[in-house]
Parts: C-alpha cells; sequence; structure tokens
C-alpha cells in the first residue's frame, strides 16, 4: 500500500516536470529558428531594397553614390527612378542583357553563348529605344566602331568580330555611350539585299545555329521558342488545310496513314504554311556565311520530295498563317494585319505584333529579374500590368524597371 501510495503521490510531479521540458525544449528550438531566420534573412529597407534593384539590373554592386541616391528615390516612393539609375549602369547592356539574350542564339538555349551579332544588335536596339517589335523585322546590324586596335572588323565569314570586343575587355554599354558602337544596314555588313533582312533572325549567329543544313523548319521553331515562348507541341491543331504541307512529309508514315491524319498535320499544317518565309535563306558550310538566293527557292526545300510527289512545292518565298483562325487564336495574332505575306520581315511582324510575342518577353524579363517564375496572384497581376505597358511603348528596358521594383522586397536567403 505504501509503494502504490508513494506512486500515486510521485507520478504527477513527474509528469508536470516531463511536460516542462518538453516546453523548454520545443521553446529552444523555435528560438534556434527565430535566430537562425535573422541570421538569414535580408532586410527590406530602402538601402537593401536600392541594392536589390541594382544588382538583378545592372548585374553589379551599386556605388556609394549610386546606393544613396537609389535608397533616397524608394523612400521619397519613387522606385521606377531608383531603377532608371541602375538601368544607366553600363553593365545592364554588358552583363544582364547579354546574358538575357544569349539563349535566343543558340538550339541548346544556353546562356554561355559568346558575344556574336544576334546579341549585339538585340543590345544596341534596346539602347536606342527601338520598337522592340522590329527585332524580327528591322535591317539593321550593330558593330563596333571605336578604334580599339585589338577589334578586327565586321566578317560575315567568321565571329572573331565579336570574340575580339569580349578579348579587349570591352563594355558595350560604355561603347554605345561613347557612340563607338552603332548600328548599320544589313546589305552593308551581311552581304544580303535590303528586303532579304528581318532583324535578328538574318544575323549570321541565327543563320548558323537555325539555317544551317536541314530544311529551314528549325529557324520557325526556335523563333516560336525564343519569340512566342511556345513549343509546336502547344500549337497543334489538326483542323487546319494541309495544303502547304511539302512532299517530305510522308502522308503513311511506316504505312499507316492515321499517324499523319492525327500526329504530322497538326504541326505541319501550320508550320509550312509560315516557314515559305524563309526559301531563300541558307547557312553555307563552305564559305561559313548566310546565303540568299534571290527568288531563287532552296535546293533543301526538295529535300526527300519523293515522300510525297502531291505533296506542296515551294516556288517562293509567300508564307500564311493558318492559325489566324481555330484553336491556335488564342497567341493573340494582331486584328488588321495580313494573314499571309513574302519574305522573312514579314513574317517577323506578323509574330512579333502578336500577344504572345509580349507575353513571352514580359515573362522571360521577369524571370531575368526576379530569379523565379511568377508565382502568385501579385505576380501574376504585375505580369499582367507589365505586358499592358509593353503594348504601349514596346520598350523592354521599361519592363526590366518594373520586374525589379515589384522584386525588390521578395525574401532572399543569402
Amino acid at each position: 500500500m505504501n509503494r502504490l501510495h508513494s506512486r500515486q503521490i510521485i507520478q504527477p510531479a513527474t509528469i508536470a516536470s516531463r511536460q516542462n521540458c518538453t516546453r523548454l525544449v520545443i521553446f529552444f528550438m523555435l528560438l534556434g529558428v527565430f535566430f537562425a531566420s535573422a541570421a538569414y534573412a535580408v532586410p527590406h529597407g530602402p538601402r537593401e531594397q536600392a541594392k536589390r534593384i541594382h544588382d538583378r539590373i545592372a548585374g553589379v554592386p551599386p556605388s556609394g553614390a549610386d546606393l544613396a541616391y537609389m535608397a533616397d528615390k524608394i523612400s521619397d516612393g519613387f522606385p521606377l527612378e531608383a531603377a532608371q539609375r541602375a538601368i544607366e549602369n553600363s553593365n545592364f547592356y554588358n552583363v544582364t542583357l547579354k546574358t538575357h539574350v544569349a539563349p535566343w542564339t543558340n538550339r541548346d538555349q544556353s546562356l554561355f553563348a559568346p558575344l556574336n551579332d544576334y546579341i549585339a544588335t538585340v543590345i544596341g536596339m534596346v539602347y536606342n529605344d527601338a520598337d522592340f517589335r522590329d527585332i524580327l523585322s528591322h535591317n539593321v546590324i550593330y558593330t563596333y566602331t571605336g578604334t580599339n586596335p585589338n577589334v578586327r572588323d565586321y566578317n560575315s565569314s567568321n565571329n572573331q568580330h565579336y570574340e575580339d570586343i569580349e578579348a579587349a575587355g570591352i563594355n558595350i554599354g560604355d561603347a554605345l555611350k561613347s557612340n563607338e558602337f552603332n548600328g548599320s544596314t544589313q546589305q552593308s555588313k551581311v552581304g544580303i539585299p535590303a528586303e532579304a533582312a528581318a532583324g535578328v533572325m538574318t544575323t549570321r549567329a541565327a543563320a548558323e545555329a537555325f539555317f544551317t543544313a536541314g530544311t529551314n523548319r528549325a529557324m520557325f521553331r526556335f523563333t516560336l521558342l525564343n519569340h512566342m515562348c511556345v513549343d509546336l507541341e502547344q500549337v497543334q491543331d489538326a483542323t487546319r488545310i494541309p495544303d502547304r504541307i511539302r512532299q517530305d512529309v510522308s502522308r503513311s508514315p511506316g504505312g499507316d496513314s492515321r499517324i499523319f491524319m492525327n500526329n504530322c498535320i497538326s504541326c505541319h499544317s501550320g508550320m509550312d504554311g509560315l516557314a515559305g518565309a524563309f526559301a531563300y535563306y541558307n547557312f553555307n558550310e563552305g564559305s561559313r556565311q548566310l546565303e540568299y538566293t534571290v527568288d531563287n527557292v532552296q535546293e533543301k526545300y526538295q529535300i526527300n520530295s519523293d515522300n510525297f510527289s502531291f505533296g506542296y512545292v515551294t516556288v517562293d518565298d509567300s508564307w500564311k498563317n493558318y492559325w489566324r483562325a481555330g484553336p491556335n487564336q488564342w497567341l493573340g495574332w494582331e486584328a488588321g494585319m495580313p494573314a499571309e505575306g513574302v519574305g522573312a520581315a514579314s513574317l517577323g511582324r506578323e509574330i512579333a505584333h502578336s500577344q504572345a510575342f509580349a507575353q513571352c518577353h514580359v515573362q522571360q524579363v521577369f524571370k531575368t529579374v526576379c530569379l523565379r517564375e511568377p508565382s502568385d496572384t501579385d505576380d501574376l497581376s504585375q505580369v499582367s500590368a507589365m505586358i499592358g505597358q509593353f503594348n504601349q511603348n514596346h520598350d523592354l528596358k521599361e519592363q526590366f524597371k518594373l520586374a525589379a521594383v515589384h522584386c525588390m522586397g521578395d525574401e532572399d536567403i543569402t
């Protein structure tokens, strides 16, 4: 009885003691989490926000004077003016914008591509506040025009001019400001007729990546990927008329016509109708140059013509956009523009004036600056506002500023 009684007396005290110990353990665990969070969370005062804006836009830390100016602007309620100071830093062009554009210039979509005429032309057009939609149609190419003896002249057979710029440590932003990096016509540099020029699509870098070998469908596909943010799988539509599908596409692959009707036609009816715009272009592997054959369709358009002899025979560089009707109207083709045309430049305008083009480039800027995809209602609302702004002024620089201000208060674990 004494033992039982003793247990009955001691047990409540033991339970209370254990509960207190548990509470203490939980308390110290939470305290540790608090101090760990405090150690790693970046405070978000005006100076921290100013530094983040500058880091994300220019890719380098701000000077003391820039940091003070930007912090004051944020404190006064003018964060876009703070972002403007970061845009004025030459490294916005030399670092951030160069890295942003590089994936558009190669099939691997690598941001480690060397500087080339495609990247340089986009940078120059953005610096000079060009209508960004003109990057797919304008007759322009940017080259270094300064006096540095280590930079060889532009050569349409190689990329040495731009490799020399990087090797010499020339900051493109500084060169633009000092008028040592300028635009020229593509006929004067690349050696193609004025009517053949189609912005970055007819730079040497684009030709080497997307006009080499094949059937020129690669140029169309990567233009979709880079400038509309969609791949062919996302625009499949088996309801479009197949009259522009070329002879090289078998109508019964493996002896089964259902494969063509349910799969091949979904991409080729739209793609082949549009890719006709590139019929006169080729990247010549011998001369290592972009080749344009006036009024003469490249032989590659007749590859495997025996696969289906009744298929479409390309006779010129005309194109038709069958995706203006049907499910791919969601790409937002601009009303009032023609649904067909001649040549790459007119196709470039058709693509660049779409809502998909605007949305694609806004979202790409958001990801570059915020280091993440839009993730919540606030982000999506911001992206929508940015698209509206882009549709008004077509200024890509403005998008970097808007994105940086939106993300200046993001949590940042260092």
